[in-house]
């Protein structure tokens, strides 16, 4: 058995599907340029409705990498979730033969908050308008928030342990505790991450519940946080999956350690009490701290919640002070999400596969359409900026009162 030092949760394998980039490259290129891609929603059925700004992932054919007889059992969330998982087993170098106990040796875990609402309000469709002789046998499956941990798992023969997380936007993060943990405890690799596909005219019906939502038409302008002009967030869909598995296991099978994850902890506040917030989160940061064994000025870089609401912004900062003393003011902060969108679940998953790569490159990506920042922050704005970082960390809030913080190490960092 490996010692305790070789099942450090390695992260070897990146998989993104994003508005701004379908593969890692392209999304850290555009990330790092600070590209900002939101603009008008165009999915159909969508065009009375009150959200007009989105992040649409345009530049994606699930059909080019997927098979037919999964494409036709699955909704959009989970072709995301397919495809960002050959990404970054393909990124990780891994295959069955590169695990001796495969495939019971490779799990998958995933979290998800808007499931397969496009696939369920298409066949609800069907029911009401032809009869029930129409509705397609995987209505049942299709749009359940498990769907992707289920699809990925059989899709590419995994057996090992697969679970979901339901905990609200922060599932994100939570995902990858789940799976560290998972590795530290002896599972060899375990697929994790998530992707969201709320666009559907369901699903933004259903969000037009949520105060926080933007409803500004101008897209430079209608996902600003830590500003003045904070008008809520601008969803998005997409997302990301990562490769963890045991630091030591994947050196010996030559596999480059990219970033480890080093720390989590979360907490609850309930539903949009954003100031009850920065107690719940400053107490998270505490925890994830301590797990890593990191004092709060080994931070370097902080990958922010940045909801967009006024009130959840001032909590967000002022819990950065309380958990990191006057670092908290100095360590710089991004929120490369202005520039994509908010995709529930699958945000601080792509905030941590900017993490890793902002790490690997030396480089702080700024923050789009963010320009007068009105909180005692750091906020890194117009355009990257150059930084020695061996630490980072990601933080994740969700609407119905979940906090979440992961720290990561940089996979040079011994």
């Amino acid at each position: 058995m490996s010692e305790p030092q070789d099942r450090r949760a390695a992260i070897t394998g990146i998989g993104v599907v994003a508005p701004n980039g379908t593969n890692p490259d392209t999304f850290w290129k555009a990330t790092r340029e600070g590209l900002s891609v939101l603009d008008r929603v165009t999915r159909e059925g969508c065009e009375h409705l009150p959200l007009k700004v989105a992040g649409e992932v345009r530049a994606f054919d699930p059909a080019a990498t997927i098979e037919e007889r999964f494409l036709v059992q699955t909704d959009r969330f989970t072709h995301y979730a397919m495809a960002a998982a050959d990404l970054a087993l393909d990124d990780a170098r891994l295959g069955l033969a590169d695990t001796p106990d495969a495939p019971y040796s490779i799990g998958v875990v995933t979290a998800a908050g808007s499931g397969g609402g496009e696939f369920g309000q298409r066949e609800l469709q069907r029911l009401w308008g032809k009869g029930s002789r129409f509705v397609g046998p995987y209505q049942s499956i299709a749009w359940f928030y498990a769907a992707s941990t289920g699809q990925v798992s059989i899709r590419r023969g995994f057996k090992g342990p697969c679970s979901v997380v339901a905990s609200d936007e922060a599932g994100g993060l939570d995902a990858l505790a789940h799976a560290a943990r998972a590795v530290r405890r002896g599972t060899d690799v375990i697929v994790a991450g998530s992707t969201e596909a709320p666009l559907a005219p369901y699903s933004v019906v259903c969000q037009l519940g949520y105060e926080e939502l933007s409803r500004e038409t101008d897209p430079t302008r209608a996902y600003r946080p830590f500003t003045d002009a904070a008008c809520g967030f601008v969803p998005a869909e997409g997302g990301a999956m990562l490769v963890v598995e045991a630091a030591g296991a994947a050196r010996e099978r030559g596999a480059e350690v990219r970033a480890v994850v080093a720390g989590h902890s979360a907490t609850f506040t309930g539903a949009s009490r954003w100031a009850e917030s920065r107690e719940g989160l400053a107490h998270a940061i505490r925890q994830a701290l301590r797990e890593a064994g990191c004092a709060p000025e080994e931070i370097d870089v902080v990958f922010a919640d940045a909801l967009g609401v006024p009130e959840a912004d001032r909590a967000e900062a002022l819990a950065l002070a309380d958990a990191l003393g006057e670092h908290g003011t100095r360590v710089p902060v991004t929120a490369p999400k202005t520039g994509i969108g908010r995709g529930y679940c699958a945000a601080p998953v792509l905030d941590t596969a900017a993490a890793v790569l902002a790490m690997e490159h030396g480089l702080i990506p700024p923050t789009p359409n963010v320009i007068d920042v009105c909180h005692d922050l750091d906020l890194v704005t117009g355009r990257a900026r150059t930084a020695e970082l061996r630490t980072a960390l990601v933080l994740s809030r969700g609407l119905m009162g979940s906090n979440s913080a992961l720290v990561l190490r940089h996979g040079a960092v011994q």
